[in-house]
């Protein structure tokens, strides 16, 4: 008899696709490595160079699967046209997930023995393939419960605010969290008319119809927001599906032989002395924002490894490019903080700086995954938030993790900062001061819970124990008793 596999569908970015995987290999592991496997439906992704990138991660989670002795195979779905004719990033991946429902249930009907399907968070259309299929659905959250709890929330709080967010009086009510301002509401439902906005209300209103939420974060980390989610706050009363905080779920490859330039640079740092800038495979810079950045950490006297991004090459392009430091910084800064300071114009390996012990403190732009890392590394943040739920992030960090000094970041001007404000939270950050030293002792705090919760007798262990329970036990049930939110 087949083993009873689980289905992953994850979207093609990096962010999405590699933290399911993990939380795929770790849920094998969970339930004895045998009783299940784990099947992964790959999406081809619209450009050559995702399709590049994802084909490299896709041959890598193969050999570390096969060196693992873990059962996880992954089959490439037929190629789709993706729309021309979207107005942002949440309607295009929305809908280019739409046309790939019927390769899915094609998929998923082929193979013998599924025992669930869990699905990013953006492919909640294909909940109605799972139930037509009789197969419990599953999402995989890749944000935090904060995020949960305001797409949750999202559907009930169109209809209590008649106009834009950005004018409404007051705070915004988000179940778990202090109220929270207008403008620290996550991009896409800034403005109420867009695509964007509808589809973040698509899937909050579908996530209640889940057999279960797994969420990347740990309940040490979270405690409010996982429970106003559990006690129905954010459903109106309704129950909510079954919650599995299995967090943090991180990756951690070998570190690079020889040793990346940027890592040799910190290790001939004093211990937390470096403030560390990097805003992800998204963020880019302008040169008038660039020279801002400059002026600010030249000024505020720190060490720094700032990794700077160019604007996209290409018209409607979201993808950075290498930075020409000539166009992009101003004059003399390189020679003025030679010895103190480093630009790195490319990527660079995140995961393997934050756990340097030079590294003091992290400007971010605040997507979870570099949150996630941070804390794990015990690395008070200063978050400088771009987009996507990014601003709800930054808030929730500040307000009720307090892992973080707060940054003034002008959303009306394109999250512009400014010099003076950088240089402050740098010296905020990195300094003797009181908002330091509360941001450094919660994020210690911090890095011990997310590591205990990881390990045997941990939360997050305890949590993906009972997902795997669950998702067997759901095999054992009559058909009939499927395709509602338990």
């Amino acid at each position: 008899m087949a083993t009873p596999t689980v289905v992953l569908l994850p979207v093609w970015g990096a962010g999405h696709l590699m933290p399911m995987l993990e939380a795929g290999k770790r849920l094998l592991a969970a339930s004895g490595g045998r009783a299940l496997s784990v099947t992964v439906l790959v999406m081809r992704p619209p450009t050559e160079q995702q399709a590049s990138e994802v084909e490299g991660h896709v041959r890598r989670a193969e050999e570390e699967a096969a060196a693992a002795s873990l059962d996880v195979r992954f089959h490439r779905l037929p190629a789709v046209e993706p729309p021309t004719d979207h107005e942002g990033p949440v309607e295009f991946v929305s809908r280019v997930v739409e046309l790939h429902v019927p390769h899915v249930r094609a998929a998923v009907s082929g193979l013998p023995s599924v025992a669930a399907l869990v699905l990013d968070l953006f492919c909640t259309p294909l909940i109605d393939v799972a139930r037509e299929l009789v197969v419990p659905a599953y999402v995989y959250f890749t944000c935090n419960a904060a995020a949960l709890s305001f797409f949750l929330r999202l559907p009930a709080l169109l209809e209590e605010v008649a106009g834009e967010f950005e004018e409404m009086k007051g705070a915004a009510d988000i179940p778990g969290l202090p109220p929270v301002p207008p403008l620290c509401l996550p991009t896409p439902v800034m403005e109420r008319a867009t695509p964007e906005c509808a589809w973040y209300a698509y899937h909050g209103r579908r996530f209640a119809d889940a057999d279960g939420i797994i969420v990347n974060t740990a309940a040490e980390l979270e405690r409010g927001a996982l429970s106003a989610i559990a006690g129905g706050r954010c459903t109106r009363g309704a129950p909510a599906p079954a919650l599995y905080p299995v967090g943090p779920v991180i990756s951690f490859p070998p570190p690079a032989e020889p040793p990346h330039d940027c890592v040799r640079w910190l290790e001939a740092q004093p211990p937390a002395s470096v403030v560390f800038l990097c805003f992800g495979s998204g963020g880019f810079f302008t040169a008038a924002q660039a020279h801002e950045v400059a002026r600010g950490l030249e000024r505020s006297g720190h060490r720094f490894l700032w990794v700077l991004r160019g604007p996209p090459a290409a018209a409607g392009s979201r993808q950075p490019t290498d930075a020409d430091l000539a166009e992009l910084l101003p004059e003399g800064f390189l020679e003025r903080t030679r010895g103190r300071g480093l630009v790195w114009p490319t990527a660079a390996p995140q995961k393997e700086i934050l756990a340097r012990a030079a590294v003091g403190g992290f400007v971010t732009h605040c997507g979870w995954n570099s949150i996630l890392e941070s804390l794990w590394c015990g690395v008070p943040m200063a978050p400088w938030p771009l987009y996507a739920e990014q601003h709800l992030n930054a808030f929730a960090l500040v307000a009720a993790a307090g892992a973080a000094v707060a940054m003034e970041v002008d959303r009306r001007r394109g999250n512009f900062v400014e010099a003076a404000e950088l240089e402050r939270a740098v010296r905020a950050l990195m300094g003797g001061g009181e908002e330091g030293r509360r941001a450094r002792e919660r994020a210690a705090e911090m890095k011990a819970a997310c590591r205990s919760a990881v390990e045997d007798g941990g939360s997050s262990a305890a949590a993906l124990k009972r997902l795997s329970s669950d998702i067997l036990l759901c095999r054992q049930l009559p058909s009939s008793s499927l395709g509602t939110a338990s």
